[in-house]
């Protein structure tokens, strides 16, 4: 099973380059703040979604404050850079958006110690067919988290 976990710094994601997340900011008309830019590189080089408070511990409290890292990932969000993930346990999550590849792949969670693994396997593609021709919808996407308790913690 191609799975990644979360501490795997190797993974399967095309890297973005720091410059092409710029332009996307200056794009949206948007300053590129020392904390912005220091933000995108810790979500460049993670694999998997990370909450507020541990990018603050990624970037020390001398880079910026959580209030800061608040309204940055707001921003972020509104400007299609970061995607935001709910794993059901009210902490929001952010991951970079890379490129074309839509950052498509789903995620397995402990529900002990909130330990995110990434799985790359999808539903087969005549699946999305199915059921976008028996609802009648259209450019059917999906996005997909499996919970349950890791081998550490049971």
């Amino acid at each position: 099973m191609g799975k990644h976990r979360h501490d795997d710094h190797s993974h399967g994601h095309t890297d973005v380059p720091l410059d092409a997340l710029k332009d996307k900011l200056r794009a949206g008309s948007r300053k590129i703040t020392g904390p912005r830019q220091a933000i995108l590189d810790v979500l460049r080089r993670e694999s998997h979604p990370l909450t507020n408070r541990e990018i603050l511990q990624h970037l020390g409290h001398e880079e910026c404050d959580l209030a800061t890292i608040y309204r940055s990932m707001h921003l972020l969000g509104a400007l299609g850079l970061v995607r935001k993930y709910d794993f059901g346990d009210g902490i929001a999550r952010f991951e970079l958006v890379r490129g074309d590849d839509e950052t498509h792949h789903h995620h397995l969670i402990c529900t002990a110690c909130a330990t995110v693994v990434e799985i790359d396997e999808c539903f087969p593609t005549a699946l999305e067919q199915t059921i976008a021709a028996q609802s009648g919808f259209s450019k059917l996407t999906h996005k997909l988290e499996f919970f349950g308790v890791c081998p550490k913690c049971q």
